[in-house]
This record gives C-alpha cells, structure tokens and sequence, in this order.
C-alpha cells in the first residue's frame, strides 16, 4: 500500500510542478487537464501525509516511553499512544478504500431525472414526491440541488423534472436510485377508494465536466423558441427555450426555466454532456461479460427497484429483499437506512 501511495504523491507533486510552469499555464485546455488530475489525487495526498504524520508521532512517543520511567507521564503516553494507534487503522481504512477505487464517486456532481410512468396525473405527482424526497435528504447531507428543466401536471405533479445535485458523497449514496419506482396508493382523485398503482423513473446520471468528455459543435443542432411559461406580465416576448440535438445519438434536451438564451443553452448542455457519458457508459456495460455483472440489479432503467406501500406503510428496495415500515420517514428524506444497505451489497458482490 505504501509503495503506491508514494507513487500517487510523486505524480501529486509533479503536477504541482506542471501547473506552475509556462508551458502549461499558456494551453488552457492541457492546465485543466492537469487540474482536474491533481484534485483528484488530492484526498489521497492528504490523507498520506497524515498517515506518515501519526506514524512519526507513535515512533517518537514509543521511543520516548523506553527511555522515561516517570508514573505520570508513561500513563498520560500510553492514553495518546492507543489514540494514535486508533486514528492510524482508521486512516489505514480510508486509503485502502480509496486505493480499492470506493471513494472514486466521492467527488462527482451528479444530475436526475425524475419522469411520470404509467398511471396518469397519479403518476406526475409521485413524480413530484420523489423530488420532494430527494430534496430533503439533500438538505440532510448539506447537497446543494439546482433545477435544471422541468414539465409540471396541472394538479402540481411532474411530467418531468431534472436537477443537478452537488456534494460530497452526492454519486455514491444516490446512485442505486436510478430504475422504476412504484407507488401504491389511494389517488386524491379517487372518489371510490380503490387502490391504485403508479409509477415513476429515475435516472442519476454523472456530470461530466468539459473536459472529460468534449462534443463536437458541428454535431449538434441548436433551436431557440418562445418558453411556454406563465402568462401576464411575465409573458415571455422573447425566444429564450432551447432546444438541443446532438444528431449523431439523435439525443434532445430542452431547457426554457430561465429568462436567458444563454442560461438555458448552458443547462441543456451540461444535460447533454451528462446523458451522451451516460449512453457510453451503458454500452459498456451491455458489452460486459456475466462474471463482471457485479451490479446490483441489472442496471436497466426498465427495472422496478422500489416499491412505496401508502395501507402498509412500508417500502420494499426489490433488490436486496429489504422492507421498511418507515414510509412517512422515507418520504421526509431518511434515505440512509436503504442507501447503507445497497452500498453494503454493492461492496460484498466486488468482493466475491
């Protein structure tokens, strides 16, 4: 472990060396290249030079404890050593995740797209409690959530809702979340009292940043419109929606939330970006082989994952056989509970 840690700090400080020189400060698009390296390597820097730090300090404290006999110093020693000793394995953990690629998503933004299923209005308004839900469990975790595009029903539910969602942790706690969610309730608008089934889909998708996947302008196709936002005063006089295709994957995205072209061509850019990364990524894994399958689930968007019981009061994850009776809690945002528990499978299907 330490033979590559200290390979990963010489890169650290190599880079360090790059960035400041002339050479490298003069080709914008090779400085972020190498900006974005050096962040990356950063945590692991960081917690390294910790790691030597505390190990200095049990041998100074271990050598000291050898040669001084004083009863309240050998005790007050010993209290710091076990200290000591406990923050090395601690730190010892982290870096082995981090070497094992765990804390690769730790940094990464991320977008999601939430969209109605079958079942009609009832349908756009799980849609809207799915958002709901997953805005409050940001708020838990101190997320930032940035509205991106949005459709919304006539009763307040959505058609389709898309935000960015940036934060430590944000990818790897809500990344299983992509898949069909299924909700199990009497609709307000039943009179009769009948349960009804509904769905909704989400995908979480990494944002990628310019650098790290570059798009040809020449393949995308770019149509400015008049937003269908609220009438009156605010009546939009101007072609502020955009509507952008890239015609080689004929993937569209449309964004007219903001007053400005320019703002609204940004975010359908950076859905485009992160959708095109997404698309690769799945063909990837189409092309893998059964033993690789480590996922859980199969990954496909098509997959029921969860199931929300409104006369139960349960929630039931299909792939890790986990039921919760903690409904109202789930819906407030206390995601933890079910993201520990599919990070955890995660982690013992990579080990086998």
């Amino acid at each position: 472990m330490s033979e590559q840690l200290e390979k990963i700090e010489k890169r650290y400080q190599e880079l360090e060396h790059l960035l400041a020189s002339y050479e490298t400060v003069s080709d914008k698009e090779q400085y972020n290249k190498y900006a974005k390296e050096l962040s990356d390597l950063k945590d692991a820097v960081s917690l390294f030079r910790e790691y030597k730090k505390i190990i200095k300090e049990i041998n100074d404290l271990e050598t000291a404890l050898g040669e001084k006999h004083d009863h309240e110093f050998l005790t007050l020693a010993k209290t710091e050593l076990e200290e000591l000793k406990n923050k090395k394995l601690d730190l010892e953990q982290r870096l082995k995740n981090i070497l094992a690629g765990e804390d690769e998503f730790a940094g990464l933004d991320i977008i999601v797209e939430i969209r109605q299923g079958t079942g009609g209005i009832e349908a756009g308004l799980f849609a809207a409690d799915l958002y709901r839900m997953y805005t409050k469990y940001a708020a838990r975790k101190d997320w930032s959530i940035e509205p991106m595009s949005l459709h919304q029903t006539e009763l307040g539910g959505f058609k389709e809702i898309v935000f960015s969602v940036k934060g430590k942790d944000a990818y790897r706690r809500l990344r299983f979340e992509s898949g069909v969610h299924r909700v199990q309730r009497v609709p307000t608008t039943e009179a009769q009292g009948r349960i009804h089934t509904s769905t909704a889909t989400v995908a979480v998708l990494i944002e990628p940043e310019e650098v790290d996947l570059a798009i040809d302008p020449r393949d995308l196709r770019i149509d400015t419109y008049r937003s269908s936002g609220p009438g009156g005063q605010h009546m939009q006089k101007t072609d502020s929606a955009v509507r952008i295709t890239h015609v080689p994957t004929d993937t569209v995205v449309a964004c007219q939330d903001e007053r400005s072209q320019l703002k609204n061509k940004n975010k359908a850019m950076r859905i485009l970006r992160a959708k095109i990364l997404d698309m690769r990524q799945q063909e990837e894994l189409k092309k893998i082989s059964q033993a690789r399958k480590s996922q859980i689930g199969s990954g496909d968007r098509s997959e029921k994952i969860r199931s929300y019981n409104f006369p139960d009061r349960r929630v039931t994850d299909h792939r890790v056989n986990l039921t919760l009776h903690k409904l109202e809690a789930i819906l407030e945002g206390n995601l933890d509970e079910l993201s520990d528990a599919l990070i955890k499978a995660a982690e013992s299907k990579s080990d086998e």
